[in-house]
């Protein structure tokens, strides 16, 4: 892993000559944030040596390397996900990337399904904390100590700081914004009445398929995480919604300029 996160990365900066600060992973229908990056470089990712391709609707598939103001960013439109049958070797390697290229903090957005009564279709969360219940664990094997020690600390998955910037950013822009704790699942499919009934017990707000790994081995390599999330289908124990995956595309797009001026102006000003 190590050798191979090294020869990427030098493929990168070979390519590129850039040191991002921020990465930023973006979530389906969340693609177009890069039209706030004035970009220098576009890499995708089947140019890429040791990367996996993308290959969900929704997801471009490219790295995207500019600036947002004076703060040097990479992008990532399209992530992987285990349920698309990589590794989580593999659906984590681009956070591996990010962080020899220099990026110390990391942004992550999602779709998910709300569980919480609070939250409707389109709400913005902020994720404070998560519940990992992927099948695999990202970090299951010989640990590198070149990466990070082999227990890791979750105590602060998502900044503190972060977190209380962008609340002030968030009022200061007139975003509503909820937060809470997101459940991560295998997928693909969408959860049963039973399955939404299960999140809710055991304390999350929303659930969704990706997220979870990447901020697990972001924090493994000491990256100050970011996470948020865009509710596009709400499910309790008594009905739920039929949700399809253009519908959670459409959801996620109505929510977009919200998110793109939070991520953007956090950027900028944290």
């Amino acid at each position: 892993m190590w050798e191979q996160v090294q020869e990427t990365v030098s493929f990168i900066k070979e390519k590129t000559n850039f040191t991002p600060e921020y990465g930023v992973i973006l979530g389906s229908g969340l693609g177009s944030f890069t039209d706030d990056i004035q970009i220098e470089f576009t890499l995708p990712y089947g140019e890429i040596p040791n990367f996996p391709v993308s290959t969900v609707q929704g997801h471009k598939g490219a790295l995207v390397f500019g600036t947002i103001g004076d703060k040097k960013v990479v992008a990532m439109q399209g992530r992987f996900h285990y349920y698309e049958g990589y590794s989580m070797q593999q659906v984590t390697f681009p956070v591996r990337v990010m962080k020899y290229l220099g990026v110390e903090k990391l942004i992550v957005s999602n779709a998910s399904g709300g569980v919480n009564s609070n939250y409707e279709v389109g709400s913005v969360v902020i994720l404070k904390d998560h519940i990992n219940m992927m099948p695999e664990h990202p970090l299951r094997g010989k640990n590198d100590e070149r990466f990070g020690p082999r227990f890791l600390n979750m105590s602060e998955p998502y900044s503190l700081k972060m977190i209380a910037k962008a609340k002030e950013l968030a009022q200061n822009l007139n975003i509503i914004v909820q937060d809470g704790i997101y459940l991560g699942l295998q997928g693909p499919t969408f959860e049963t009445l039973a399955e939404y009934k299960m999140v809710k017990i055991i304390g999350a707000d929303c659930v969704g398929m990706s997220t979870v790994p990447e901020v697990i081995v972001a924090r493994h390599i000491d990256m100050e995480c970011f996470g948020l999330s865009v509710i596009t289908d709400m499910g309790n124990e008594e009905n739920i919604e039929t949700v399809s995956h253009d519908e959670v595309l459409e959801a996620a797009k109505k929510a977009e300029p919200k998110v793109r001026s939070l991520i953007k102006e956090l950027i900028l000003n944290y």
